[in-house]
């Protein structure tokens, strides 16, 4: 099931409004209203503490024209499913509930609820916008902030642990749907909610969410940087859905390192890796490799 462009722009126009304070560029907006024009009235956001926490305000001050409510830090995906839970008890099927989290609400302070969650099979779509650090509160690391990246919490020669696979660990988890996508695809994006939207049960996608202000570009360059990480095989789109595992349209020619855009195109354009030597990116590119090939595994196993 795919979307088609002239389908998600004459969708109603729910998401994120005018005015709202988010910087420039900012990746989540482009994700919420791409929510917002695939599921409209149906989508009801719970959200914990983190950017998006600003951008779409409070009562009589908010931006986000869908149902929302704000959570603390660690809780969206269990407020998420009690709310499931209560739509149920009152026959209210229509809804979709969503816990709209960032990396700490949902790989680091948040992951215990997010796999308590999956565990129970609670019927969410729980979405983690990944711009890769704890940007609301200063660019602090988080566990997916990748290797050697630069933060206010590693600033001299960035991060020394590795990115953590968050979508793989949901993915054994053994939900019915975990896929991963990118602001920079829209399209992937809308027919990966559209499919999970069908589905009842735990649903999860790990969308990738370039940050200007974080990774140090330009704020014109958000969805060129969300291309580049896809098309230098550094982000990876895939979709697992109720057995059935498949790499991504979008993502499948880079499945040959040959067909690749250098990776230094990506990584040198971010100044929070300006301090990288050649060294470095070799390195980096290996680990890339790894990740191809536990996908390739991954595509093999759930394909016999």
């Amino acid at each position: 099931m795919s979307v088609s462009l002239p389908q998600l722009v004459k969708s109603p126009r729910k998401g994120v409004m005018p005015g709202n304070p988010a910087c420039m560029g900012c990746p989540h907006t482009i994700g919420l209203k791409i929510v917002g024009r695939v599921l409209g009235d149906r989508a009801v956001l719970v959200v914990p503490a983190g950017c998006t926490s600003i951008i779409v305000g409070y009562g009589g001050k908010e931006s986000l024209d869908m149902s929302f409510v704000h959570v603390p830090f660690a809780s969206a995906a269990a407020v998420a499913a009690g709310l499931a839970a209560a739509f149920e008890r009152k026959g209210l099927s229509d809804r979709i509930v969503i816990a709209w989290m960032g990396d700490g609400g949902g790989a680091d302070i948040g992951f215990a609820t997010l796999s308590g969650a999956a565990i129970r099979n609670d019927n969410i779509i729980a979405i983690v916008s990944d711009n890769e650090a704890y940007m609301n509160t200063g660019i602090q690391a988080s566990s997916t902030t990748p290797w050697k990246a630069r933060t206010t919490t590693s600033p001299v020669i960035g991060k020394t642990e590795e990115k953590k696979d968050l979508a793989t660990i949901m993915l054994m988890h053994k939900v019915p749907y975990v896929a991963t996508a990118s602001v920079g695809y829209p399209l992937d994006f809308a027919a990966k909610l559209k499919r999970a939207a069908e589905i009842k049960g735990f649903r999860f996608i790990h969308l990738h969410s370039p940050c200007p202000t974080g990774w140090r570009f330009d704020a014109s360059k958000t969805v060129e940087m969300a291309k580049l990480a896809v098309e230098t095989g550094a982000w990876i789109l895939w979709e697992y859905n109720r057995g059935r595992f498949e790499i991504s349209p979008p993502s499948k020619p880079f499945a040959d390192p040959s067909k690749r855009k250098p990776l230094k195109d990506y990584i040198m354009a971010q100044g929070r890796f300006s301090h990288l030597k050649d060294e470095d990116i070799e390195f980096i590119a290996r680990k890339i490799e790894e990740n191809w090939r536990i996908v390739r595994m991954l595509e093999k196993i759930f394909s016999s």
